[in-house]
């Protein structure tokens, strides 16, 4: 996935209020910029990191730059963007970088599934094989090479858990996708530590038949796309 437009860089001043970052320019401008990122962004946010921002073409839009990539001070690049983690799947499994996803007649995004009122991220579907449910999560919490998910409690998450387990009572194939948008993430573990109870409902839903792989992304300030696969530590 090539940028649109070419990224702006800067250096990040702070991030607040969960969705701004103030950011200084190389032209020395300071600027406030979207940043798109709900989680706690622990690691991925200190003062004084590269950034580098995309720049909107509406002009009516309040902030005119989004936050997308930062180059950390040990030179790893984190994807901060979390809706691009969808977008980077989707390319991914239509060009066959997926093994586990590969050989479906169609993919279809957000559909409604289960009791919940969810939307599924991918339902994918052939004439013969099960229908399968994929739910991505973004993953970009580091901590000694590994990669923690989630950063934060999620209810969302601990449904999201519930319906794809609805989905192997129903015959159907269930698969929990981590996209890691970190390049110092070598292997992904469920944070059992920020999250119990979401730790607890993930075991249960692996026992009863939910699939979980993990998949890595190389990222620049020009591209990020899905490279290779990544071990999970259940």
């Amino acid at each position: 996935m090539e940028f649109p437009l070419p990224l702006i860089k800067g250096k990040l001043l702070k991030r607040y209020k969960r969705f701004l970052a103030d950011v200084e320019l190389e032209s020395g401008e300071l600027v406030i910029a979207h940043c798109p990122n709900t989680g706690s962004m622990t690691g991925c946010a200190e003062p004084g990191w590269e950034v580098w921002l995309s720049p909107s073409t509406n002009p009516k839009r309040k902030l005119a730059f989004t936050w997308e990539v930062v180059l950390t001070e040990q030179h790893h690049w984190i994807g901060i963007n979390t809706h691009r983690a969808n977008g980077l799947v989707q390319e991914a499994i239509e060009n066959g970088v997926i093994s586990e996803l590969r050989g479906f007649e169609s993919l279809k995004a957000e559909v409604k599934y289960g009791t919940e009122n969810s939307r599924i991220d991918f339902l994918l579907s052939d004439p013969n094989k099960q229908d399968c449910y994929v739910e991505v999560k973004s993953v970009t919490l580091l901590d000694n090479n590994v990669g923690y998910f989630p950063d934060a409690k999620t209810t969302r998450g601990l449904k999201h858990l519930r319906e794809l387990q609805q989905v192997i009572r129903q015959g159907k194939r269930a698969v929990l996708l981590f996209c890691v948008q970190h390049t110092g993430i070598e292997n992904v573990k469920v944070a059992e530590h920020i999250d119990p109870a979401y730790a607890k409902e993930l075991k249960i839903a692996i026992k009863n038949g939910v699939e979980v792989i993990c998949y890595g992304s190389a990222i620049s300030s020009k591209k990020i796309y899905i490279n290779q696969a990544l071990k999970f530590n259940s």
